[in-house]
């Protein structure tokens, strides 16, 4: 490839994972009866609720606490990825109120973002582990990808031999 050929990557976040709290005790039994879109799981003690706009899925425990998963698109350009969690949460808190709760958002908090990126060349494996040994390990055994841990920005990328990288933090 030309140093001077300039490529442009597309970076695609696929996942958001948020966290927040209702400040009241949830019946689940009662989401679970009253509910749209719900799968109430009795023997783990949590409920499954899913949204269609935007397509997340949260998973409701009776302390409160709320994990939305799933917000990847963008919302008519306007919303990124961490902005349509968020609205996704409250149109979820919002849902539990319609259903009779107290609900009180707080303490939202983005958890994870999962990004996938391609490059338009392979990547040698273990050239490249060798030549970033500290932040990188690559056992081919265990894993076909090298995992590149970047700490100072809390994350990690998978990298496999054809160029495809997966960003979690």
């Amino acid at each position: 490839m030309d140093a001077d050929s300039d490529v442009a990557l597309d970076i695609l976040i696929t996942n958001v994972v948020c966290v927040f709290r209702t400040r009241c005790h949830l019946n689940l039994r009662k989401i679970a009866l009253e509910g749209a879109n719900v799968i109430y799981k009795r023997d783990v003690g949590k409920v499954l609720m899913k949204l269609r706009k935007p397509r997340i899925t949260a998973t409701i425990w009776s302390s409160g606490k709320v994990i939305c998963t799933g917000a990847t698109r963008i919302l008519l350009f306007l919303l990124y990825s961490e902005e349509e969690a968020k609205f996704g949460a409250r149109r979820l808190a919002r849902s539990l109120q319609k259903l009779g709760f107290q609900v009180i958002f707080t303490d939202f908090k983005v958890v994870n973002v999962l990004a996938v990126c391609n490059m338009p060349f392979e990547i040698r494996l273990p050239e490249f582990t060798k030549n970033n040994r500290p932040h990188a390990s690559y056992e081919p055994e265990l894993h076909p990808a090298v995992c590149y841990r970047i700490k100072s920005l809390r994350a990690t990328l998978q990298i496999f031999s054809t160029g495809s990288i997966t960003v979690t933090g």
